[in-house]
């Protein structure tokens, strides 16, 4: 890997925090009235992986979805002015926060009902071996969707039917405020639910940075495009802010004081950043000039939205069912 691709990660991964970020900080203007569900903490996965598709591989996204949406590609000011309800919105302002599309960048949807995606991005895959396509299909979704019957049914068809499908379940324990302990038992582990199905797996933890995991990443494509196999990779983080909002919630004590240091101490970026800074392969003076142009980049997206026009009734059940 030379280090222009090492820099790349760093840099995706920052701008998705700064983005994050700053809707987090306008939030209270009350100008976004849909739910938000910030990928702060957790921008490893989504960095890592979609630097390794094509732009005719395609994603799925479930209701924390910034952070695949604009490592895939997606459109930041048609992001920002769908969070604002307006018509210029990647979903023409009627589906918010938890329903990102853009289908030039290969990103087919985003959908917050648990665990939906998941047969979506299969039947989807299916269509592509039909189409005889060499397109892969990643699906992302969160540990409470394995609870979901959907979730073994769909492994099962895509390892009936050879499907070229990236499962990617990310971990970060919690349920809302539910702990994966109170949610499933002791024994279960989806890796092993996988394996039984025939599909193989892999499970990457907390501590992994962005280089391993895009690396491991790597390999695992290559596997699936040549065998036209299913995989699942189970990948372990830390989500900083509440399940759903823009504030900290741990006030509320859902989880311990022991969890949360450990998780803020082994923050992606703060590593990442570390090590490169370290090594020599990126400057502070580097880092300065380019969240510079981030914050120009996010300026621009806030000023689109807030400028653009409400969509009018009449286009209310337009582009329900069709593109």
């Amino acid at each position: 890997m030379n280090n222009n691709l090492r820099k790349k990660l760093f840099l995706q991964m920052l701008r998705i925090r700064s983005i994050e970020e700053t809707i987090a900080k306008k939030y209270s203007e009350w100008k976004m009235r849909c739910p938000v569900h910030l990928s702060i903490g957790q921008e490893t996965a989504a960095v890592a992986i979609c630097q390794n598709l094509t732009s005719k591989d395609k994603i799925f996204t479930a209701h924390r979805s910034h952070a695949h949406y604009l490592a895939k590609g997606g459109n930041l000011k048609s992001m920002i002015a769908e969070l604002y309800g307006k018509k210029t919105g990647c979903a023409k302002g009627k589906g918010g926060s938890m329903h990102l599309i853009d289908f030039e960048a290969g990103i087919l949807g985003a959908v917050p009902i648990v665990g939906s995606t998941i047969p979506i991005g299969t039947g989807v895959a299916w269509g592509e071996k039909l189409k005889k396509s060499k397109n892969l299909v990643v699906i992302f979704f969160g540990d409470g969707a394995t609870e979901e019957g959907v979730f073994q049914e769909s492994l099962d068809f895509a390892s009936l039917h050879n499907l070229a499908i990236l499962f990617v379940c990310e971990n970060n324990d919690y349920s809302v405020y539910s702990h994966l302990e109170s949610r499933q038992h002791k024994s279960r582990n989806i890796l092993k639910i996988a394996d039984a199905i025939g599909i193989k797996g892999l499970h990457i933890s907390k501590k992994a940075n962005v280089l391993e995991v895009y690396n491991k990443i790597k390999l695992t494509i290559k596997k699936i495009k040549k065998t036209n196999r299913p995989f699942l990779v189970l990948i372990d983080n830390f989500r900083h802010l509440e399940h759903c909002g823009p504030n900290n919630d741990d006030n509320l004590n859902y989880r311990s004081k022991k969890y949360i240091q450990f998780g803020l101490t082994n923050c992606p970026i703060k590593i990442y950043k570390k090590f490169l800074t370290n090594n020599k392969i990126i400057s502070n003076i580097e880092i300065i000039k380019f969240q510079k142009l981030i914050d120009k980049e996010i300026n621009s997206a806030f000023l689109f939205a807030e400028h653009s026009s409400y969509p009018v009734k009449k286009e209310l059940f337009n582009n329900i069912y069709d593109k």
